[in-house]
């Protein structure tokens, strides 16, 4: 398993909504972890870091040849610290085009919202466009259910109502995504997780990407679909504003 956490003046932004997921992947593939220990190493590495991305990798441990869990599993961690992406300031203020992939994802509920290390239908969606106009591609599972980005969660809002694909079969259970999720509710906004079709995508009012690094970006394209940058994500938007400031 992986975490990518966004680090600001010595804090680690949704930590503990980080701290929550690895602890819910741990358990779903039996993988022994004290939480408390891996908390406090990244309390430690985020300050020392100051700025930037601290990402942290889980594996089972070393083994013998074959698919049989070491015995005893003696779990490593790997603690990496690099520079915050340079996005471009007007994916957030302008919004963004998204990649229509081909690339779908796999159906398989155990390993459903889990980040795990195998990215390699991801990998494949990545490559199917080198276009700078799009900044992001949409994933779709085998049924083209829409799921998620390459590397985000998608939300879309239709008469004021704001719904994300349902994670029971497959995709990435954003920190960011159950961050906007809560802060919605807080506002009285109706938020569902639910089964989408592509074509109520394409009906929506307004469509945003999110995730943990920058927030959240409006969608403003996909293939003929053009959307402008609606009031409900702007609100959001600054709703979310905190995590991602230097202070």
């Amino acid at each position: 398993m992986f975490e990518t956490i966004r680090v600001t003046g010595g804090r680690a932004r949704l930590l503990e909504r980080h701290v929550q997921r690895l602890a819910e992947g741990a358990q779903r593939l039996a993988i022994p972890l004290d939480i408390d220990e891996l908390r406090t190493e990244l309390l430690q590495f985020c300050q020392a870091l100051g700025q930037g991305v601290a990402k942290l990798i889980v594996t089972r441990g070393t083994g013998q040849r074959g698919y049989a869990l070491p015995q005893p599993c003696r779990p490593q961690r790997l603690l990496l610290g690099s520079l915050l992406p340079a996005y471009p300031a007007q994916h957030a203020e302008c919004g963004i085009r998204l990649f229509p992939c081909d690339t779908r994802l796999a159906e398989q509920p155990r390993l459903a919202g889990v980040k795990h290390l195998n990215r390699l239908e991801q990998v494949l969606a990545r490559a199917e466009w080198q276009d700078p106009a799009f900044a992001e591609g949409l994933m779709r599972d085998m049924s083209g259910r829409v799921i998620e980005g390459v590397f985000s969660n998608l939300f879309l809002i239709t008469e004021g109502h704001l719904r994300t694909a349902s994670l029971s079969r497959c995709g990435v259970a954003g920190v960011m995504r159950a961050e906007i999720m809560a802060r919605a509710a807080g506002l009285a906004l109706p938020v569902s997780e639910c089964d989408i079709s592509y074509s109520e995508l394409l009906q929506a009012d307004e469509v945003f990407v999110c995730n943990s690094l920058y927030g959240i970006w409006p969608v403003t394209g996909l293939a003929e679909r053009v959307w402008s940058v609606g009031p409900l994500t702007r609100k959001l938007q600054t709703v979310v504003a905190d995590l991602l400031s230097d202070s």
